[in-house]
């Protein structure tokens, strides 16, 4: 029974980000509960990067999980074209109470990705409509927003992106804000200003880049820059939305708005698939006629589905309640005294952290990479201790569930530490 569940899976399945020749059998996991996943063999792991960054409360939490039944049992999906529910207007009305306040407007979709698709196109129809001919984006140099086309187009070239360069369309990319090149940047915004559509940027976190960080206030500064330019901007809180970076937002560490948001992982506590991108109401404004033409033209078979919406709810509820707020300080100032061992460790550079996110980079011979092999190395070091890490290369992280106790992070500082010596010994 145990090699059964792998060698069925092997046979129909083909898993995201693997080469399926070369890589290892998946792991069937049967349940879950809080910060720990079982596997089908009674060996339990703490999910130490919260399943690709998701999971906010604990594996199946009981109050998202009650919440979501009793909908289940009223209303499981209706056509959102034309018709509305109770989840979908409660869950509006409450997430843009807790967004900057230019926020007004909520469409819903299915992932991170199509949150960013539906962003993209608000921008480039929001010119459209205006009889403007605005068709190049501006974008970070290793950015990350998603894998369908556009949100690809907006992403930093690489081998990643390598098979369809051809078919993805103009995006000026810069570096990231600092005090040293802050100038540069803007003269070099100057030069497109006037076809710039819109400007996305993951704030203050590049989570698939490495967890590369940069400040608020470099960030804030290239923002106003930008809105001076009547550059539309998309903030994709995809990631570092519901409290990773310490506080709810991102946008609560800046001074400037954005006139776009994007929101998944953690939206829905881990629970279901959901995006959503929210606007300003100028942006809406803009698609508001009697002409038919400047409509919106995107939608989704399951957009703003009552389950997902009602298990947003129940996960936004659990998120403000005041001990999940302590909670986040916790992890945070856990993770801080973290970082000074890190530092101070031979075989670590490149230490940061940002609220409940915290990373570094193994020293190696070879350069830091998403295809360091010391990353499948370490990684699976790490599943024998029953802890759930996904090193991107030599780059080390964790994104731990808010639920996790002060002796399951010291249990993985621990072997962390372990790890690295094991390894360097090794090199």
């Amino acid at each position: 029974m145990n090699n059964e569940l792998k060698k069925r899976d092997r046979a129909v399945n083909w898993h995201p980000y693997t080469q399926m020749k070369t890589a290892d059998d998946a792991i069937p996991i049967v349940r879950g509960e809080g910060v720990y996943l079982y596997d089908n063999e009674g060996k339990k792991y703490i999910d130490a990067v919260s399943s690709w960054w998701v999971t906010l409360h604990g594996h199946a939490n009981p109050h998202i999980a009650q919440r979501v039944f009793n909908q289940l049992n009223t209303l499981e999906q209706v056509i959102f074209a034309g018709f509305t529910h109770e989840p979908a207007i409660q869950l509006s009305e409450n997430l843009l109470k807790l967004l900057p306040e230019n926020q007004e407007k909520v469409f819903y979709s299915d992932n991170g990705s199509t949150a960013v698709e539906v962003a993209l196109k608000m921008c480039i129809q929001y010119a459209y409509n205006q009889g403007k001919a605005k068709t190049k984006i501006l974008a970070f140099k290793d950015a990350y927003h998603g894998d369908t086309f556009g949100a690809m187009s907006v992403s930093g070239r690489s081998v990643w992106t390598q098979p369809f360069g051809e078919m993805l369309f103009e995006v000026i990319f810069i570096d990231t804000p600092n005090s040293e090149n802050i100038d540069a940047l803007k003269a070099e915004i100057s030069q497109f200003a006037d076809d710039i559509a819109c400007f996305i940027y993951e704030p203050l976190v590049q989570g698939a880049a490495g967890m590369l960080m940069y400040q608020p206030e470099d960030l804030s500064e290239l923002m106003k820059f930008c809105r001076s330019k009547e550059i539309v901007m998309i903030q994709d809180e995809v990631f570092t939305g519901f409290g990773r970076t310490g506080k709810l937002f991102a946008a609560d560490h800046l001074t400037e708005k954005p006139d776009i948001m994007c929101f998944s992982k953690g939206l829905t506590g881990g629970t279901m698939p959901m995006g959503i991108t929210t606007c300003s109401q100028e942006i809406f404004n803009a698609f508001l006629s009697d002409d038919k033409y400047k409509t919106l033209f995107h939608g989704h078979s399951f957009t703003a589905n009552p389950l997902a919406c009602t298990a947003a709810l129940a996960s936004m509820e659990l998120l403000l309640q005041e001990n999940t707020q302590i909670a986040i300080r916790r992890i945070s100032e856990q993770h801080s005294d973290f970082t000074k061992i890190l530092r101070e460790h031979h075989g670590v550079k490149n230490v940061r952290q940002m609220g409940t996110i915290i990373a570094w980079e193994l020293k190696t011979e070879a350069q830091t990479s998403y295809f360091n092999e010391i990353g499948k190395k370490t990684y699976d070091e790490f599943l024998l201790r029953g802890i759930i890490m996904r090193p991107l290369g030599n780059v080390m992280y964790l994104v731990p569930p808010y639920c996790i106790t002060s002796e399951e992070l010291d249990f993985i500082y621990k072997n962390i530490i372990e790890v690295i010596n094991l390894f360097l010994q090794q090199e």
